[in-house]
């Protein structure tokens, strides 16, 4: 009996095994959904990153030619922009004063000597005529003309010297600029050569960069180079020059790209830049496609049964949100952009098309 009811029980239990395998189905395979596209062929503009300093275009150091005079007004400060004759500096003027009228006489008494030797020259020659005079007088007061004639021109220089002296005494902006620099104080006393201010001179400023040799052939006069300034706004430039010649131990060339309008940037700034060379017709597909793990570039490719396969590429420049592809597809294919980022070989994904917003291959 004991036997039997053990029987029992190990064909009850057998029964209740079978039952629940038999109801049990096997997990669905799961698929994440996800957006495709294929690589299109565009348009991409070709850029050189460097690095470089802004700069005054032409830089003017300012200062007087005469030396031993107090300034009297200092009319500008740094940052004024100024025109081409304005006065910035003045100086004491009284003893350039004095001087210039002391001049101003002396060329009158020297007027007024030429004036005598010629009356008595004249006289002269009416003497010799009548023999009153011997021929050797008449000589004298020949070149007592000739040299009250040419104390005239001596006293005239003079007085122009003492005129130009007196304007020194307001130094004037050669050019229209800014103002960068100011380095004189009224009541100082100034010495000529002595750098009082520094101009800007047409408030122009330029960027200046070190361009690699395997580079700088490829930038054309009038190129477009965009400036980022330290607050994040883009400085458009265009170059104006390129240096014929490249250093033989750092293997660069220095390019000049001209800021027709600075805005943030100030000279003296070292700036990042990127210059365009050219414009390509590339194989580019949307960014988000693109996958960076352990140091490579992947995008997935849709196959037969929505299952994808990652491959390798190899990317370029990227313009707004697409990328170059350099190597790794081919026309026709079709890979991942909306979900890319949680794949995985071999995975099996549904395609549904893309929102508006997103890039698309249209």
């Amino acid at each position: 009996m004991k036997r039997f009811f053990f029987g029992l029980i190990l064909i009850a239990t057998l029964l209740v095994g079978c039952g629940r395998s038999g109801s049990e189905a096997p997990p669905a395979a799961t698929s994440l959904t996800v957006t495709a596209t294929e690589p299109m062929i565009r348009t991409i503009t070709r850029e050189v990153a460097a690095s470089g300093s802004v700069a005054p275009w032409q830089e003017m150091i300012l200062g007087v030619e005469v030396t031993g005079l107090r300034v009297a007004k200092v009319l500008v400060e740094p940052g004024d922009r100024v025109v081409a004759g304005q006065p910035l500096v003045e100086l004491d003027r009284r003893t350039l004063e004095v001087q210039a009228r002391q001049a101003e006489a002396n060329l009158l008494q020297a007027g007024a000597s030429a004036e005598l030797a010629a009356s008595q020259a004249k006289r002269g020659e009416t003497l010799l005529a009548q023999n009153l005079i011997s021929t050797s007088n008449f000589d004298e007061l020949q070149a007592n003309r000739s040299r009250a004639a040419a104390q005239v021109v001596v006293a005239e220089a003079a007085r122009d010297e003492a005129a130009l002296r007196l304007g020194f005494a307001t130094l004037r902006a050669p050019d229209a600029g800014v103002i960068a620099v100011r380095r004189v104080q009224p009541g100082q006393v100034v010495t000529a050569g002595n750098e009082l201010l520094r101009l800007i001179r047409r408030g122009r400023l330029e960027w200046r960069a070190e361009i690699a040799e395997r580079d700088i052939g490829r930038l054309q006069i009038g190129a477009k180079v965009v400036l980022r300034a330290p607050d994040g706004e883009s400085v458009v430039g265009l170059v104006r020059a390129v240096s014929p010649g490249v250093d033989a131990q750092t293997r660069t060339g220095t390019i000049f790209a001209d800021l027709s309008a600075p805005g943030p940037l100030r000279a003296g700034m070292f700036v990042e830049g990127r210059l365009q060379v050219g414009t390509a017709e590339v194989m580019t597909v949307p960014r988000q496609s693109v996958v960076f793990r352990d140091g490579y570039a992947y995008v997935f490719v849709l196959g037969d049964g929505g299952v994808v396969a990652q491959r390798r590429v190899d990317t370029g420049a990227s313009q707004g949100e697409f990328i170059e592809l350099r190597s790794g597809l081919v026309r026709g294919d079709r890979v991942v952009v909306r979900g890319a980022g949680f794949l995985s070989d071999g995975d099996v994904v549904k395609v549904v098309e893309p929102k508006a917003q997103e890039p698309s291959a249209s």
